[in-house]
């Protein structure tokens, strides 16, 4: 445990009861949600990202992704899911412990939302445009 680590310091002292949990991860609501009911899956070990958790603890989060969906789709009954993780600065990443985004997508949040993801970059999001 990182004393300075929000995400170790939120499980050890209030973590979501409400909320699955596992043995190696817990699921909490992201403080700063993009759409109602956008959930993060981290591990209790502090690990920096995906690449450095054991196949235990990838498959632990895993789980909790498919918990976290079953979760949402009684909770706030989403039409879609973005599933993401960012591993590294250069990938946009500003809290060194692992988590991942699970952020569910509503009919008409966005006027156009194909490519999903793709939108990390920009410029290379539209594919379909320039056949």
């Amino acid at each position: 445990m990182d004393d300075a680590c929000p995400f170790c310091f939120a499980e050890s002292a209030s973590p979501d009861r409400e909320l699955p949990s596992n043995e190696l991860a817990y699921i909490r609501l992201d403080g700063f949600p993009v759409s109602p009911g956008h959930l993060l899956i981290v591990p209790k070990r502090h690990a920096a990202d995906w690449f450095d958790l054991t196949a235990e603890e990838q498959k632990a989060v895993m789980v909790l992704v498919e918990e976290g969906k079953r979760w949402l789709e009684v909770n706030y009954q989403p039409d879609g899911f973005n599933i993401g993780m960012n591993c590294g600065e250069a990938a946009g990443q500003t809290v060194m412990h692992m988590h991942c985004h699970l952020i569910p997508r509503y009919q008409g949040d966005l006027e156009d939302p194909r490519g999903g993801v793709r939108w990390v970059i920009p410029g290379k999001a539209d594919y379909w445009s320039n056949r």
